[in-house]
Formats: structure tokens, C-alpha cells, sequence
């Protein structure tokens, strides 16, 4: 019942810029805090971003601090990471995944729920 679909990754040039979406369903979206992770082929899967249940509260990996913004919009059931300044390393599999109601864990066995990823590419 539980769903995450995310979307709008893509091809970008090194310097661009995503936006990635989550649409959620099947659960009350604005208890949970939610994250995104992402995963390149032969590598562990690692933190993004997270952000709490209101949106107040946001968590950043130190190797998009800056550059990432993780927002949410509980009225439309959605979870949102904008991608500025986008280098080569950030080419992965990007996942959004359902927290808990004021976590910002960065350790992925926190979230119970994950959608079927996009992918990112950044490439000249």
C-alpha cells in the first residue's frame, strides 16, 4: 500500500542543475520525516539528505552541503531534492525512503519504505 515514486532524473552537464521528485501514498505523509539516498554500481549506498515531519529540521551529507536542498510539500504528498552544481561524483541511483515522524538518521536501515530510484547522470 505504501508507495514512492521518484522522477526527474536525467542527463546533466557538470555545473547543472535537477529536481528530483518523491510522490508518496498509502500513509499519512506529513508524520514521517523522509530522506533520500543514492547508490552508484559496485558502491555502498549512502546519505543524501533527510528532512523532519514539518519540514523544519534538515540533514545534509557534507558532500552536497551547499549544493542540495531538500524540501517537502505535505499538502501535495511529496518529497523534492533540488540538485545545483552538479559534479560527476553525484552520477548514482537516487532513492527517496519514509523515515520516522522527527528523524534525521542517516543510516538507511532508519527507513522502512523506499521507492525504485531514478537515475542521475552527470557527464560531459
Amino acid at each position: 500500500q505504501v508507495q514512492l515514486v521518484e522522477s526527474g532524473g536525467g542527463l546533466v552537464q557538470p555545473g547543472g542543475s535537477l529536481r528530483l521528485s518523491c510522490a508518496a501514498s498509502g500513509f499519512t505523509f506529513s508524520r514521517y520525516g523522509m530522506g533520500w539516498f543514492r547508490q552508484a554500481p559496485g558502491k555502498e549506498r549512502e546519505f543524501v539528505a533527510a528532512v523532519s515531519w514539518r519540514g523544519l529540521y534538515t540533514n545534509y551529507a557534507d558532500s552536497v552541503k551547499g549544493r542540495f536542498t531538500i524540501s517537502r510539500d505535505n499538502a501535495k504528498n511529496t518529497e523534492y531534492l533540488q540538485m545545483n552544481s552538479l559534479k560527476p561524483e553525484d552520477t548514482a541511483v537516487y532513492y527517496c525512503a519514509r523515515g520516522t515522524s522527527s528523524g534525521l538518521s542517516i543510516r538507511a536501515y532508519d527507513y522502512g519504505y523506499w521507492g525504485q530510484g531514478t537515475q542521475v547522470t552527470v557527464s560531459s
